[in-house]
């Protein structure tokens, strides 16, 4: 199984909830695209986060320097960004795969993340609530409906806001996969907790 973690936005909580998943189905994982903080990237904070001994990280496709949108941090270190050359790796475990920021971050002046998702993916969704942050989760949605890619589920990340929840469960039907609280820091034991706490949901998606 593949899944795709996608947000809504930036710094919604992505990286954490791949993560826990990871870490509850002892998968792979990988991020096509990393821009900025290459000395501590996103695969290095999920390493640091695992303790299994199961999950291989994957290179990324491209490591880019500066902390921006790919297809800017690319011009930037003179690169551009081609989504043939970003090749899914091989692996016979189940492999998780993080997006950057939202679906429509451009990769190039063509493509997006959106276009990296491919029909064997299965998408989970990572919410967090904040004003409009309801307008952003259905735009989401419906985007991925629109292009008939498999939705797993969705994960609330933050503090519970029912009113919110409750009318995107309702409006999209997706399947609700739990959510991550407000901690006050995340590390190994945390992530366990959470891995835990999610496992069996999301070996139903197997």
């Amino acid at each position: 199984m593949k899944l795709f973690i996608t947000g809504i936005g930036t710094d919604v909580g992505k990286t954490i909830t791949s993560a826990i998943i990871t870490e509850a189905l002892e998968a792979d994982y990988w991020k096509p695209v990393q821009a900025g903080d290459l000395h501590f990237s996103d695969s290095h904070k999920i390493q640091s986060l695992l303790t299994n001994t199961k999950t291989k990280i994957h290179h990324n496709s491209y490591a880019l320097q500066t902390p921006a949108s790919p297809h800017y941090a690319a011009e930037i270190d003179g690169v551009t960004i081609d989504i043939k050359k970003i090749k899914v790796p091989t692996t016979k475990n189940h492999l998780v795969i993080e997006g950057a920021g939202g679906l429509f971050v451009p990769l190039n002046q063509t493509a997006t993340i959106l276009d990296l998702i491919q029909p064997d993916f299965k998408v989970i969704v990572v919410s967090r609530h904040y004003l409009g942050s309801i307008n952003h989760t259905l735009l989401t949605i419906e985007a991925l409906q629109n292009r008939k890619i498999s939705i797993a589920g969705i994960i609330f990340s933050g503090d519970e806001n029912s009113a919110t929840e409750s009318i995107i469960l309702s409006k999209t039907g997706v399947n609700f996969l739990g959510r991550i609280d407000n901690e006050p820091y995340f590390d190994q034991n945390v992530i366990s907790y959470y891995a835990e706490k999610f496992k069996e949901d999301l070996q139903r998606l197997i």
